[in-house]
This record gives structure tokens, sequence and C-alpha cells, in this order.
């Protein structure tokens, strides 16, 4: 059976200011960075909607029911503020629902909830991602940190697997991962399993979490699901597919 996923986030506008001698000229250019993970997805047993950052302002749900038409929610590189200031808040100083309380009961009524790392996950680059003490938090089974957590490792880290190999997220994959090139750091909340770490060097910082909250089960991946922080050969890999489909097989209860 398809089971349907929201994955809101993993979009940025980029401007440029090109100057040529004299003259001058802005640019503006439109990324995606869930390119990789969306292709691998496409044609399993997930349905995903994806909702870049821009239309997830407005277009997030704003009711438990409208969240409960999917089986799962993807938070990845996507701020706190984007789902607390909806334009009707931000713009016009109308009340609007809180959406990360609403989170928080999706997953309390069996709703997976699983949250990918980036600049604007956890607590993100300057602190600014902010979910830190908020009702997401609760959720999650790894607690952020109150400032910026980026953890950038220029040189690679192979990601260490100590989660059981049989378990339904690691099954098949073994335990040679390809490098990854940052994380976001976080610590673990009593209860929940560490199915794969970074390195010593890094103080075995957690990578792979998984946890439950009421009906719900959560993920937290503090990496990337594409370039910057994963490399081209994790994106290669061809555990790539089945390690992020078996995270949404399990939270959602598959």
């Amino acid at each position: 059976m398809t089971k349907k996923v929201l994955l809101a986030g993993e979009s940025w506008v980029s401007t440029a200011t090109h100057i040529k001698g004299f003259d001058q000229f802005p640019t503006v250019t439109f990324h995606t960075g869930a390119d990789a993970l969306l292709a691998a997805l496409k044609g399993g047993p997930f349905d995903v909607r994806f909702m870049p950052a821009h239309e997830a302002q407005r277009d997030f749900p704003q009711t438990i029911e409208a969240l409960s038409d999917y089986d799962a929610v993807i938070l990845s590189d996507l701020g706190a503020n984007t789902l607390l200031l909806h334009p009707d808040t931000w713009i016009h100083s109308k009340t609007t629902p809180n959406r990360l309380k609403l989170i928080r009961e999706y997953v309390r009524g069996g709703g997976g909830l699983l949250m990918f790392g980036g600049y604007y996950s956890f607590q993100g680059i300057n602190g600014g991602a902010r979910y830190h003490k908020t009702a997401v938090e609760e959720v999650l089974p790894v607690t952020c940190l109150p400032v910026d957590d980026r953890v950038e490792v220029p040189e690679g880290f192979t990601p260490v697997v100590t989660g059981a190999a049989d378990h339904p997220i690691l099954k098949g994959l073994g335990g040679d991962w390809p490098v990854l090139l940052g994380f976001n750091e976080v610590t673990v909340k009593p209860g929940a399993e560490v199915l794969a770490t970074v390195t010593g060097e890094y103080g075995s910082l957690p990578l792979l979490v998984t946890g439950t909250y009421g009906k719900g089960r959560t993920v937290a991946w503090t990496s990337d699901v594409g370039p910057h922080w994963l490399s081209p050969d994790f994106v290669a890999w061809p555990g790539y597919k089945p390690l992020f489909e078996q995270m949404l097989a399990w939270a959602t209860g598959a």
C-alpha cells in the first residue's frame, strides 16, 4: 500500500551581483536540495509531496485533519519561523494556528515525523532554525543545542553503525557507509535508540536516532539528504535509496 509523505523545506533562493568593470547586474537563482532524495524515492512505496520552503510558509497544513492526510512528515532544512509565521500573521497581524504544536499533536496521534539535517534544521546556522524548546523538539528523539549546532567536516568522516544489523532501518546496508562532510550536533533523549554516530574524533555524536512520542514514531538524521554535507559518493551509494526508504517505512509503522 502506498503511503503519503509530506517533505517540507530543501529549497532556497540565491542572489548575486556580477561586476564587469564599470557595469554590474544582479541575478536570482532558485535551488532545490532534495532532487537526489526525490529521485531515489520515486516509484517506491511512498507518494512524496515536495513542498519547497517558500510554499511551506503559506501551504503547510494548518489543521490536524489536513496534516493527518499524510502518514509521515519530513522537515528538512526548514527553520521553525517558516512554520510559525504564516503570511496572515507576518503581514496582516492575524492569528493563525501554531503549526509546531500541530505537528506535536499529529505525532501524538500516530503520525511519523522525520527531521533531516542542514543549515536550517535542528538549531541550525547561527541558531537560526530555532527548534530548541519548541513543540517539535519535544517530539523529536533528540534535543537541540541552544546555539549554532553545525559541525563542518571538510576532510570527511565515515559514519559508525551502532544499531543491530537486523534493525528495520539498517537491514541490508552493512557497516561500510560513504563519507559525510558535516552534521548538526544534538543530544540524545532518554529512551531513544541511536543507530549510527559520527566518528570518535568528533565525539561519537548521534547521526541517526529513532524514538516514539505518544502513538507516533520519530527519526532524526543529523546530516543532509544531498550536497553539501552528503558527498557524491554517498548519493551514488547503493544504500542511499534503501536507507531513506527504510527510515520512512519504520516511521510509518510499516
